[in-house]
C-alpha cells in the first residue's frame, strides 16, 4: 500500500475502526475491509482532482484549511455524526458522488448507502492528513499534486484501479485519460467556488 494511504489509514485505530462499524451496523471486519478500499478511493479522487493546475491549487487551499486539525477531534466529530464530509465529497467526485458510493459499497459489501457514509466519515480525515502533509514538508500546490499523482500511481499498481477506474472514468471508455482528468479538475473548481 502507497505511503499517504498507510498514512491514513495509520490513524484508524482498532477503537477507531469498532465505532465507524458501529456506525454503519456491521462487524468490524467488514468495516476495516471497506476502508481499506475507500481511503484509497478518497485519495485517488483527491489525486484527480490535483491533475491540473488549477485543480491542484483549489485542493492545496482546501487542506490547508484542515492542516490544523487535530486528527482525534476529526475522528470524534465524524463519529459523533458532525464534520464537513458531505461537501468534501461533492468537491472530489462532483456528479460521481453516487457512483462512488455504490462501486465501494459493491466490492465491499456494506451497500452503497453504508459506503456513502464511510466516505463522507472518511473525508474529513483524509484531508487533514494531507494538509498536515502539505504543511510538515512545505508542499505548494504543484508540490501536492506531484505527491498525490505519485499515490495514484502507487494505488494502481497496489490492485486499487479497478474501483477506481469505474468511479472516475468520466467519459465511459474504461481508461483514465485526459478527458477524464480536465472534466475532475473543472468540476471540482466550479464546486469549490460555490461552497
Amino acid at each position: 500500500m502507497s505511503d499517504l494511504t498507510q498514512q491514513i489509514l495509520g490513524h484508524l485505530d482498532p477503537s477507531s475502526i469498532a465505532a465507524i462499524a458501529a456506525q454503519l451496523g456491521v462487524d468490524p471486519a467488514q468495516a476495516e475491509a471497506a476502508i481499506q478500499q475507500a481511503v484509497p478511493l478518497v485519495v485517488g479522487g483527491l489525486a484527480k482532482n490535483a491533475s491540473t493546475d488549477a485543480g491542484a491549487e483549489a485542493l492545496h487551499t482546501a487542506a490547508a484549511d484542515h492542516a490544523g486539525t487535530d486528527i482525534g477531534s476529526v475522528l470524534g466529530s465524524v463519529l459523533g455524526g458532525g464534520g464537513d464530509g458531505g461537501s468534501i465529497l461533492g468537491h472530489i467526485f462532483g456528479s460521481n458522488q453516487g457512483r462512488a458510493a455504490q462501486g465501494l459499497g459493491q466490492s465491499s459489501g456494506i451497500g452503497a448507502q453504508g459506503a456513502g457514509q464511510l466516505l463522507a466519515m472518511l473525508a474529513p480525515i483524509v484531508m487533514s492528513v494531507l494538509g498536515q502533509r502539505a504543511q510538515s514538508q512545505g508542499l505548494g500546490a504543484g508540490g501536492l499534486g506531484g505527491l498525490l499523482g505519485q499515490e495514484l500511481q502507487n494505488l494502481g499498481r497496489g490492485g486499487h484501479g479497478g474501483l477506481l477506474a469505474s468511479v472516475l472514468d468520466r467519459d465511459g471508455d474504461g481508461q483514465l485519460g485526459l478527458g477524464d482528468l480536465l472534466k475532475a479538475g473543472s468540476e471540482f473548481l466550479g464546486s469549490r467556488g460555490r461552497g
